[in-house]
């Protein structure tokens, strides 16, 4: 992980200004260095645990189902909420909640309407496309996904030793977090490799 990723993903702090200034810092200084030479990383894991290059740092990522809050009762609002303060109190240790936002991609919608092979409809199926269209445009639709980011620092390379403490983290972030509705799981190689990806391509958007 490069130096700026880890500092979005470590860093509680509200100040979105301070987080963009070292992005900016950290991006001028790597921008004429090759991956290998600037990106972080030693190695991930099957597991989806990240380790850091010459730091005892690992990292996890845990990727969190939302509940529609605006849906639920007023007393189902009032145990969610009080729920969530015993996650915030009984979690005592450094974590970073990351949104990750994509603009809605509805070509899969787009194609499988097309395929339609029915002449009668032919003349809905283009209108609902162009509606889509429309909607998509004007409304900027887009999905989120939703991470709790925990890391473990070891003076030793006692990678069991590693695992269980970032899994002890794991399993109480989730019995918290289920008790207000919400699924938690852990993000294997492959999706943390999607989220890294997208936090890299956003510094480099910021720039631009």
């Amino acid at each position: 992980m490069s130096i700026f990723v880890l500092q979005i993903l470590l860093t509680n702090t509200g100040n979105n200004s301070i987080i963009l200034q070292r992005l900016e810092v950290i991006y001028v200084k790597i921008n004429n260095k090759s991956t290998q030479d600037w990106l972080n990383i030693e190695l991930i894991d099957k597991n989806g645990v990240i380790k850091l290059k010459n730091k005892n740092i690992f990292i996890k990522i845990l990727r969190i189902q939302p509940i529609n809050f605006n849906l639920k009762t007023a007393l189902e609002k009032e145990a969610i909420l009080n729920s969530y303060k015993i996650f915030l109190k009984t979690c005592n240790f450094n974590l970073q909640i990351l949104v990750h936002t994509n603009k809605e991609d509805i070509s899969k919608i787009v194609d499988n309407t097309k395929k339609s092979k029915n002449n009668s409809i032919s003349v809905i199926s283009r209108k609902y496309i162009e509606f889509l269209k429309k909607i998509n445009s004007e409304k900027q639709t887009s999905t989120k996904n939703y991470y709790i980011i925990i890391d473990e620092h070891s003076e030793t390379d006692n990678i069991e030793n590693i695992h269980y403490l970032l899994n002890e983290k794991y399993l109480k972030i989730k019995e918290c977090l289920n008790k207000c509705g919400n699924q938690v799981k852990e993000c294997k190689k492959d999706e943390v490799i999607k989220v890294l990806h997208f936090c890299l391509n956003t510094c480099i958007n910021l720039k631009k």
